[in-house]
């Protein structure tokens, strides 16, 4: 769904601007798929034996559907907290050149470190979407305010989310969960190639894909992030070369 013209009065004011970023967040394709996978995530911590209160913060806190799968399924292994803290850690460097690539967009010459630091805990992959989506769309002054309202009703939404299937998980087949876990990263792999706009953003993610089988062949346990970064490098090099040659 569209966010008003810049010269709204919707504008006018932190509160509205916050408050479209809540409409903007309920009125996305990507938050039913959040939506959906975090019913997923609520059984599967009660099917681990953690507490709906639980389950509810480690949302707020860790605020990554992959990220919290692992936490869930290391501490419900048998995995110590330190242990299971690494490997969420681990899971979340992916995000940070998101974050890297959001903050700028929010940015004015009065803006305070403080005043990112609840947009860059909201910054995952539906954020990071949506935000290079929605963002040129909104006054620059206004876009913390809007980014914190949409990350606010991403948020919000999941937190419903895991209510639900943590108490429908004793009805939930366990293909069932399975199944809906598997949106989020079909819907972000299409969310992807809807946004590629340079030959770069496409050589990456056919690269990427195309790599991935062959590298899980070597069984190394960090295929994604070789198969990323192979793939990223050689596009960065044809954008590159590309723009050499033009000049």
């Amino acid at each position: 769904m569209p966010v008003s013209s810049s010269t709204s009065p919707h504008w006018h004011s932190s509160g509205r601007a916050f408050l479209r970023g809540l409409i903007a967040a309920s009125g996305s394709v990507l938050t039913l798929v959040l939506f959906a996978t975090f019913i997923g995530i609520g059984a599967l911590a009660h099917d681990s034996h953690f507490s709906l209160g639980w389950v509810l913060l480690s949302t707020v806190l860790v605020w990554a559907g992959p990220a919290q799968i692992i936490l869930i399924s290391s501490l419900g292994s048998g995995a110590t907290p330190v242990q299971a803290a690494i490997a969420v850690t681990v899971s979340a460097i992916r995000l940070f050149p998101m974050v890297v690539s959001v903050l700028p967009m929010l940015r004015t010459p009065t803006t305070k470190l403080r005043h990112l630091v609840l947009p860059a805990h909201f910054v995952a992959v539906t954020m990071w979407v949506e935000c290079f989506r929605l963002l040129p769309q909104v006054p620059r002054e206004r876009r913390v305010a809007f980014a914190n309202g949409l990350g606010t009703g991403l948020v919000s939404v999941c937190l419903v989310a895991n209510v639900i299937g943590f108490l429908l998980a004793a009805n939930l087949p366990q293909s069932f969960g399975a199944a809906i876990l598997l949106l989020t990263p079909l819907a972000f792999l299409l969310s992807t190639a809807r946004n590629c706009r340079e030959l770069a953003d496409v050589v990456a993610l056919l690269l990427g894909l195309a790599l991935f089988p062959l590298v899980a062949l070597l069984h190394t346990g960090v295929d994604v992030l070789i198969s990323g970064v192979s793939a990223g490098t050689i596009a960065y090099g044809v954008h590159w070369m590309r723009r050499r040659r033009r000049a």
